[in-house]
């Protein structure tokens, strides 16, 4: 599999994660980022490490971190809320309204009959989720998300309980139908940095979006 590298300088990279690919080894194993990290040192004695998360099914831009020192300050931005991600997504229906924000605070649950995922609640951890309407077509809504937090599925949380309907193609919150993966795309992030120039890239809308007569922009 090749990995596109979006941005590049001495302490940090910017990845394009193809969509099927998780960041983290599946506990039933399996094919994983940490594979492509040797192949990704690009000269460098260190193998580059993920600052934050992307679902498996999530595509596009991935902050790694090629050093310690880096990997540290890195993830006190993130902290700090002070990175600014943006997300593409297609939502199973047309929705109304032109923008808005879902502040809908998120617990995790588990059972055995259905695993585990996140729900609302309102003694849960607090997520804040920005939303603008950008194109609807054949019964879809193309979103672009901004988060303030980042909580676990967060977004397709927000979605599903806030429309009332889930991201196209997602198993988990929706029935699955409709695409092969939950269509849900990180378009783009942006890293400020003292004294140097802000870490920023954006990933290309991906085939399958295309293929279905979305663009960004």
């Amino acid at each position: 599999m090749d990995i596109e590298i979006l941005y590049e300088d001495g302490e940090a990279l910017v990845i394009d994660k193809p969509a099927g690919l998780p960041v983290d080894r599946p506990r039933a194993g399996g094919e994983c980022l940490e594979d492509y990290l040797p192949s990704l040192r690009l000269g460098f004695q260190r193998k580059p490490l993920p600052v934050h998360r992307l679902d498996r099914d999530t595509s596009g831009s991935l902050l790694l971190a090629r050093n310690p020192k880096a990997l540290k300050r890195f993830v006190a931005a993130f902290e700090a809320r002070t990175v600014s991600k943006r997300y593409l997504g297609l939502v199973a229906k047309e929705i109304e309204g032109a923008s808005g924000t879902f502040d809908m605070a998120l617990s995790k649950i588990s059972s055995a009959e259905e695993g585990w995922r996140m729900v609302p609640d309102s003694y849960g951890k607090s997520a804040v989720t920005h939303w603008r309407k950008l194109t609807v077509r054949d019964g879809l809504t193309m979103v672009e998300f901004h988060l303030e937090t980042g909580r676990t599925h967060q977004i397709r949380v927000h979605v599903a309980s806030g429309f009332g309907a889930p991201l196209l193609g997602d198993p988990v919150y929706g029935d699955g139908s409709g695409a092969r993966r939950t269509m849900l795309h990180a378009a783009g992030i942006t890293m400020p940095r003292a004294g140097k120039r802000d870490v920023s890239a954006t990933s290309p809308l991906p085939a399958d979006f295309t293929a279905m007569g979305f663009a960004d922009g």
